[in-house]
Order: structure tokens, then sequence, then C-alpha cells
């Protein structure tokens, strides 16, 4: 059931693959007309493919699998345009919330795994709380759009547990810093060179997830 349910997301994924592409182009330039190159249409569909391929992987087959696929393919979009821009646009951000939020409670309907909900919401919440605290006291530490996404970060990791979520986060931040340093050795970045931090916080999410998975059913 799961290799089947992987193979139909990744047809999914390269479906959605155009419009995942031309949505990332128009959110980047802030033109509602602009259209994606054949190449990034190819890479987009491919980077697509495999993030909801991986959905049924990482939760089993078990309804969650709509939220892990719905957040894979906001990440391609949110690493697309933060590469783009140094942007995490909420209009991406914030559906996704919205949608791995009701397709999480669906799950906990379904398999009666309400405290899975509960971990999640609370992540959510203390996520975006901590993030919000950090912006706070240090502004330049983090932007509105990266606390947003720690947000959609500790609702999707911390279903999985405390564990996944703290280790998500840290090797967000762990990637991050070597991605900065690695800039910095090639001199394609200087130390204070404002460096897109949404694609490693995302790669450090999937790293956790794929050491936690698969969730079992309850």
């Amino acid at each position: 059931m799961t290799g089947a349910l992987a193979v139909a997301g990744g047809v999914v994924g390269l479906l959605l693959g155009p419009w995942l592409a031309t949505t990332t182009v128009r959110l980047a330039r802030r033109d509602p007309s602009a259209r994606a190159a054949p190449r990034r249409v190819a890479v987009t569909a491919l980077l697509a493919a495999g993030a909801v391929a991986a959905a049924p992987v990482l939760t089993g087959a078990r309804p969650a699998v709509v939220a892990l696929g719905w957040f894979g393919a906001a990440a391609v979009v949110l690493a697309g345009v933060d590469l783009a821009v140094h942007r995490l646009p909420r209009r991406v951000v914030l559906p996704a919330v919205a949608g791995c939020a009701l397709a999480l409670a669906v799950d906990a309907a379904v398999t009666g795994d309400g405290d899975a909900l509960l971990l999640a919401l609370g992540g959510a919440a203390v996520s975006w709380g901590l993030a919000t605290l950090a912006r706070l006291v240090h502004p330049r530490s983090l932007g509105g759009g990266d606390v947003q996404l720690l947000g959609l970060l500790g609702l999707v990791l911390g279903w999985s547990g405390w564990g996944v979520l703290a280790t998500g986060v840290f090797l967000g931040f762990l990637a991050g810093a070597v991605g900065s340093l690695l800039l910095v050795a090639l001199g394609r970045a200087g130390w204070r060179t404002a460096v897109p931090f949404g694609p490693p916080l995302l790669v450090g999410a999937y790293a956790a997830l794929a050491l936690a998975a698969p969730l079992p059913m309850a």
C-alpha cells in the first residue's frame, strides 16, 4: 500500500510541477503574468514528485499522508522563492498550516491518535511563540516569513513528537550555518551577507522526518 501511494504521490507531484513552478516565479517577481522557464518547470516537477512521493514513506498509509504531501508541495515553492528573493510568502505558508492542521485532525479522528494531534498543535504554538520572541529580542535574527515557517514546521514535526521537532530545528540551524560558511569560503558571500534561511530549515525538517519514519498506525 505504501509503495502504491508513493508512486501515486510521485505522479501527482510531476503533474503539479508546472503550476508550482509558475507560482514560484510569480510570487518571487510579484508579477501575476510571469512565466517559468522550461528548466525551472522540469526541476520543480522533479522536486515536487520527490516531496509528494515521500509523504506516504514518512507517514505510512494513513490520512496524515495528505498533510505531508501538502507540506512537500509548499516546501518546493517556499524554497524556490526564498532562494530567489529571500522571502517566504505567507500566501503559501498560512494555507499550508491550515491544510496540514485539517489533514492531521482527520487523521486523529480516523486512527484515534488524538495525542499526535495535540503534539502537532502544541509544537506549532511553541515554535511560533519562541520564534516570535527571538525576533522581538533580536529583529535581524529571523524574518517574519521565518517565524511563520517555524510555526508550520512545529505543526508537521511536532506530530511525530517533540524529539523529532527538536531534531528538525537543530538540523535546520546546522544546515544553515554550514551553508553560510561554505558560501563565505567560496567567496559567494561575506560575513554580513543575508542568506535565505528557509531552505536549510526545510532540509532539516525532512532529515528529522526521515530518521523518525514511518509513524505506525495507531
